[in-house]
């Protein structure tokens, strides 16, 4: 059976008008084309899951994407969060990083929090938790916070800025992060939301918290068909 997949290369590159006639519905051989809400399209590769040969997701990887779309989706995800009024942007690793910065300055900000996996010798191990992600099934590494911006964080209302969201792992260690810095999270700002598997794991890993997740597109993980890939909804 075809699986439907090529390298990726050449995607993330460009946005593009949709086809004449064009239709956006499965089955889906190749390629996921996501509309912004601007009506513009971002094709997005299908890539096969290795240890789920009959499942696949969109791929998205924000430091292969050209600029143009970087900037695009930043300014998407600053107009989700503008009503917020979040009074700190905290970007989390490694490729919320590429989209925070950008969020922050859209919204008047003069510099933002970032999070990071490295730890620094002059950092509190208190201020850490684990996280295992999507990215790195091998193994777990820890979500840091610098001692010295925590100023930066202690007593405001944090709006959290990732590439994705997927299983929620890196999403809940980050909620947890906060809460140890002093913090409250009031929402999360996201480009692409991926799949349902994440509300389940946030629920479990941090209760008590209930603030919203936005994305700029949603993108279903898939099922593989003769035709090509079909979205399947899975928890």
């Amino acid at each position: 059976m075809n699986d439907y997949t090529i390298p990726t290369t050449g995607f993330w590159q460009e946005l593009r008008q949709a086809d004449a006639g064009e239709t956006l519905t499965a089955p889906y051989r190749y390629r996921y084309p996501v509309a912004l809400p601007d009506g513009q399209i971002l094709d997005l590769p299908l890539r096969r899951l290795t240890d789920e040969p009959d499942r696949a997701v969109a791929s998205f990887l924000a430091n292969h994407a050209a600029f143009n779309v970087v900037d695009t989706l930043a300014a998407h995800m600053a107009d989700l969060a503008r009503q917020l009024d979040p009074q700190v942007i905290i970007g989390l690793p490694t490729l919320g990083l590429t989209f925070a910065p950008l969020v922050a300055r859209h919204l008047g900000f003069t510099n933002y929090v970032p999070f990071g996996y490295s730890r620094k010798y002059w950092y509190d191990d208190q201020l850490s938790v684990a996280v295992r992600s999507i990215t790195t099934p091998g193994g777990a590494k820890s979500l840091y916070v610098d001692p010295n911006i925590l100023p930066r964080i202690h007593n405001r209302r944090a709006l959290i800025v990732d590439d994705a969201i997927s299983s929620g792992q890196t999403i809940a260690a980050a909620l947890q992060l906060v809460e140890l810095a002093g913090a409250t999270v009031d929402a999360v700002v996201v480009a692409m939301i991926q799949g349902e598997r994440w509300r389940s794991h946030l629920a479990q890993a941090v209760p008590a918290w209930n603030g919203p997740v936005h994305g700029v597109f949603y993108a279903p993980r898939f099922i593989r068909s003769d035709e090509g890939w079909l979205p399947h909804r899975d928890a």
